[in-house]
C-alpha cells in the first residue's frame, strides 16, 4: 500500500472535517417562502444586470446588502438593536437564495455580530485618525468582511484544503532558472506561490485572499482578543500596504501561469476525496479503481465547467444586450438624429447584433479538453499519490529589455492599436454609422472582446500546460488585443460608475427590501391569528 504523505492526509481529514460538519441543526433561522421568493426572483434580475462571474455571485451580494444597510458604517451592534440588525441581515441574504432557507443556526446572528463589530472597530480607528483614509479603509475592508461572513455561513474546509495542499507540493517543485535564484527570496516564492494558488484553483479575488493573508498574519482573526484587535486597528494603514504589496508583487504573474497551467490535478484529487473520504485510502492501493474514478471526477467537472461557460457568456452577453438596447433608445436615436437629422436603422440593428455573436464566436473556439489531457491527468494525479520523484516546474520571470527595445515595442503596440480601431472606425464610417454610434460600438466590442476572453481562458481550466491558439484565433488576437485591454480598462470604470447599478441599488432594491420584510411581518401576523382561531 503506498505511504500517505502528512499533507495528504490533512486534506482527507479536511474533507472529512466538512462532511461531519453538515449534521443538521435543531434550531435554525426561517423566513416565509412566499417572501423568499418575490426576493430572490429580484436576484435573478439582479444578477443579469450586474453579471459577476460565479464563484463571486454570493460574497459580491452579501457586500452589497452590508453597504445598502450601512451595517460597518455606524457605531457597535450591540443589545438588542444589535442582535436585530444581525438577524435580518442574514434573513435578507436567506431570502434572496444566497444561504438555504431553515438550515442556518440561530447561533450564527450573534457569531455574525461579532465578526461585524470587529470591522466596525477597526472602521471607527481610522475614521477617528483620517477621514479619506477611513473612507480608502472601508472601501477596502468591506469585501474582506463580506467573505469572512460568507466562509462562516457555509463550510470551506474542504478548498482551503485543498489550497494548502496544493501550496506544499508547489514549494517542493517550482524552481527559479540559475540566472534568476538572486531575483526572490525564498519566503516571497512561498508567499508568491500560496497567492498563486489561491487564484488558480478557484479563481479567489483579492479581497479573498487579503482575508487569508491576514488570518496568517494573526492567527486569532477569527476570534481576535481585546489586545490583538487593538494592534491591528492602530496599525491597519501598514497592515494594508503589506498586503496590498503582496498582491502587486511584480513578479506574481509568473507564479500565477505556473499554478494555473498545472492546477487540474489537484482539483481532480480533491473531487475524488470529497466522495468519499473514508474509502480514500483503500482506493489507492486499486490502480484500476483510481484510474476509473479520476475519470469519471475529470468528466463530471468537464460537465460543470461547460455549463459555467454558457452561463457566463448567457448572462455577460444578456447584460451588454440589455445596456446596449438602453443606451441606443435613450442616446445614440437622439444624438444620431440631432448630428445628422436621421438614424441609420441598419447601422443600429448592426451595433445591436454584432457584440452577441462576436461573444458566441469566442464561446464555440474555447477549447476545454482533450483525451491527450485526460491522461496527462491520470498520470499526474497518480504522481500527487504515489510520492515519487515529481517533475519540476521553472518560473520564467521576465527579463530586462534595453531602453531602445522597450520603445521599439511600445511603438508597434501604439501602431498596432492605431491599425485595429483605425479599421474598425473606417468600416463603421463606411456602413453610414454615425460618430456618436461608432464610439459606442467600439466601447461594447471592448467590453465583449474582454468579456469572451476571459471566459476563453476559464474554459481552459481542466487543460494542463500551455495551451496554444490556432492560427485564426492568433491573428484575432493580434487585431483585438488593444480591444481586450480597453475592454478590461472599461470593466473597471463600470464597476464603479454603472448607472444601471446606481439605480437598481438606490430606487428599486431598498423600497423593494423595505416591502418585502413588511410583507414577511404582515404574513407571519396573519398566521398567528389563524393559529388564534379554536
Amino acid at each position: 500500500m503506498p505511504v500517505l504523505s502528512e499533507t495528504l492526509k490533512r486534506l482527507i481529514t479536511a474533507n472529512k472535517g466538512e462532511t461531519s460538519a453538515k449534521a443538521h441543526e435543531t434550531e435554525v433561522i426561517t423566513v416565509d417562502e412566499v417572501a423568499a421568493r418575490v426576493a430572490s426572483f429580484y436576484e435573478r434580475i439582479r444578477g443579469i444586470v450586474d453579471w459577476r462571474e460565479e464563484h463571486l455571485l454570493r460574497k459580491t451580494a452579501i457586500e452589497r446588502v452590508l453597504k445598502r444597510r450601512g451595517l460597518l458604517d455606524g457605531s457597535i451592534l450591540s443589545g438588542e438593536n444589535g442582535a436585530e440588525a444581525s438577524e435580518q441581515f442574514l434573513k435578507e441574504l436567506i431570502r434572496g437564495g444566497h444561504f438555504p432557507n431553515g438550515q442556518i443556526s440561530v447561533q450564527k446572528i450573534e457569531t455574525i455580530r461579532q465578526i461585524l463589530n470587529k470591522y466596525i472597530f477597526i472602521l471607527s480607528s481610522g475614521k477617528a485618525n483620517d477621514d479619506k483614509a477611513g473612507a480608502n479603509l472601508g472601501g477596502w475592508l468591506l469585501p474582506i468582511a463580506s467573505y469572512e461572513v460568507e466562509i462562516t455561513l457555509s463550510n470551506r474546509e474542504k478548498e482551503l484544503g485543498l489550497v494548502m495542499f496544493m501550496t506544499q507540493d508547489l514549494i517542493s517543485r517550482v524552481r527559479l532558472k540559475p540566472e534568476d535564484k538572486n531575483a526572490i527570496s525564498e519566503d516571497e516564492i512561498k508567499l508568491q506561490i500560496h497567492v498563486a494558488t489561491h487564484r488558480a484553483l478557484f479563481k479567489m479575488d483579492d479581497a479573498v485572499i487579503s482575508y487569508h493573508l491576514f488570518s496568517s498574519l494573526y492567527s486569532d482573526w477569527s476570534a481576535p482578543t481585546e489586545a490583538t484587535l487593538k494592534h491591528i486597528a492602530l496599525h491597519i494603514a501598514e497592515i494594508k500596504d503589506l498586503i496590498g504589496n503582496t498582491l502587486l508583487h511584480p513578479l506574481r504573474e509568473s507564479f500565477y501561469r505556473i499554478a494555473e497551467r498545472y492546477d487540474t490535478p489537484y482539483l481532480i484529487l480533491g473531487d475524488v476525496i470529497s466522495e468519499n473520504p473514508d474509502l480514500f485510502e483503500g482506493l489507492v492501493e486499486d490502480k484500476k479503481k483510481l484510474a476509473i474514478k479520476i475519470g469519471e471526477a475529470y468528466k463530471t467537472r468537464l460537465v460543470k465547467l461547460k455549463g459555467r461557460i454558457r452561463r457566463a457568456a448567457f448572462y455577460s452577453t444578456l447584460s451588454i444586450f440589455l445596456t446596449k438596447v438602453l443606451i441606443v433608445l435613450a442616446l445614440e436615436v437622439p444624438i444620431d438624429k440631432y448630428l445628422q437629422g436621421s438614424f441609420n436603422y441598419t447601422a443600429i440593428s448592426m451595433s445591436v447584433l454584432i457584440p452577441p455573436i462576436l461573444m458566441l464566436f469566442l464561446v464555440i473556439n474555447a477549447k476545454v479538453t482533450s483525451k491527450e489531457n485526460l491522461e496527462k491527468v491520470k498520470t499526474e494525479v497518480e504522481g500527487l499519490l504515489n510520492g515519487g520523484e515529481k517533475s519540476l516546474y521553472y518560473v520564467s520571470l521576465p527579463k530586462k529589455r534595453r531602453l531602445a527595445r522597450r520603445l521599439f515595442l511600445r511603438l508597434f503596440y501604439l501602431v498596432n492599436f492605431i491599425i485595429s480601431f483605425g479599421l474598425i472606425y473606417w468600416l463603421l464610417w463606411r456602413l453610414n454609422f454615425g460618430p456618436f454610434s461608432i464610439m459606442v460600438f467600439i466601447f461594447f466590442i471592448s467590453l465583449v472582446a474582454f468579456a469572451g476572453t476571459r471566459i476563453q481562458q476559464r474554459g481552459r481550466e481542466l487543460m494542463i500546460g500551455e495551451v496554444k491558439p490556432g492560427f485564426i484565433l492568433g491573428l484575432i488576437d493580434f487585431f483585438f488585443l488593444p480591444a481586450i485591454e480597453l475592454g478590461k480598462w472599461l470593466s473597471k470604470q463600470l464597476l464603479k460608475y454603472n448607472a444601471i447599478i446606481f439605480v437598481f441599488n438606490f430606487l428599486i432594491e431598498t423600497p423593494l427590501q423595505i416591502f418585502v420584510e413588511l410583507f414577511e411581518q404582515w404574513r407571519i401576523f396573519l398566521r398567528e391569528k389563524k393559529e388564534e382561531i379554536h
